[in-house]
């Protein structure tokens, strides 16, 4: 451990990244070539360090705790930076480009896409960041980014749930693609529906707990409000730092969320998490590619802006699965 450094272990690190990302021990086990037995003694050890509980235990599985969601994205996002320092030291060769892209869309979307390009363009050095902070490309290392919020000039009906995410510090030099729309839907565990009320109307869903996004503290109130109702004062309801946390506490029938659409189509195929009613609400807003104009040619930004939207072209457009 470096003395000006106070870092746990990088091979505990490692072993917390992979049972996090496959909520399994022994599946973060057989990629790190360790038994169950090493990777559970690694977690428990980066747990003692950190004087926090990352994973509640059950009998067949386990579960990221808060505490543990929030660390596995730092986690995540440190040991990418590690390895593209890694192969840029050793391909000085090579063009780095840094993108910049929201902490749901990253983990559901860009990571599990990400080889595509990286084989493709060899020679390109791509560091992947996340962030839901205003972008400045005047001040920020970052070369692309993917944010969701209003596009300047465009009028909303007063009626759309609201983004107060913004997406740069000034549009000074900044060009905006659209990428997709922020449609908003309730998600809840098809297990959690058959044990609960059927769910026939919007004011059904407040029969149950309702899981908020610090992010988008506003979306379960607007969307609620586009069919007369409230958000009701109940102590048990839950508050997530992503959306992804939000749709995982869905399925693991913490109760009922709000998410935009697109997240709940590129999420893992799960037949028991659904969207209990019809229709749909679209945000005063929507999601966007941005780079710089001054940078329009440079080849390799364009290859990867041009592969960012190939990839949004491929999204699933139709209606969610219903209950």
């Amino acid at each position: 451990m470096s003395q000006g450094m106070r870092l746990p272990p990088l091979l505990s690190l490692k072993a917390f990244e992979a049972a996090a990302r496959h909520l399994s021990f022994t599946a973060a086990g057989s990629e790190l070539h360790l038994t169950q037995g090493a990777i559970s003694r690694h977690v428990k050890l980066l747990e003692t360090y950190l004087k926090a509980k990352l994973f509640t235990r059950y009998i067949r599985r386990v579960e990221l705790t808060e505490i543990g969601q929030e660390y596995f994205l730092s986690v995540q996002n440190a040991l990418l930076d590690i390895e593209r320092a890694t192969i840029s030291a050793r391909r000085d060769s090579r063009r780095r480009i840094t993108l910049d892209v929201l902490p749901t869309l990253n983990s559901l979307w860009v990571m599990p896409r990400l080889a595509s390009f990286t084989e493709a363009h060899p020679n390109i050095e791509l560091r992947l960041v996340s962030s839901i902070s205003p972008v400045d490309f005047r001040t920020h290392e970052v070369d692309v980014a993917i944010r969701v919020g209003r596009f300047p000039g465009r009028r909303y009906p007063k009626r759309c749930p609201r983004i107060e995410l913004e997406m740069v510090g000034s549009w000074k030099d900044v060009t905006a693609q659209y990428l997709f729309p922020d449609v908003l839907i309730p998600v809840i565990s098809r297990k959690l529906l058959e044990q609960g009320r059927p769910i026939e109307a919007p004011a059904d869903l407040l029969s149950y707990r309702l899981i908020h996004t610090a992010s988008r503290r506003y979306a379960w109130g607007d969307w609620l409000a586009n069919h007369g109702l409230r958000v009701p004062a109940r102590s048990d309801q839950l508050d997530f730092g992503h959306f992804f946390m939000a749709i995982r506490g869905a399925k693991d029938c913490k109760g009922v969320a709000i998410v935009p659409r697109i997240f709940f189509e590129i999420f893992p195929h799960d037949p028991d998490l659904v969207c209990p009613l019809p229709g749909e609400i679209e945000s005063a807003g929507a999601y966007y590619l941005l780079t710089r104009e001054s940078q329009s040619d440079d080849p390799c930004i364009r290859l990867l802006a041009e592969w960012i939207l190939a990839e949004a072209e491929h999204v699933a457009g139709g209606p969610p699965a219903q209950a």
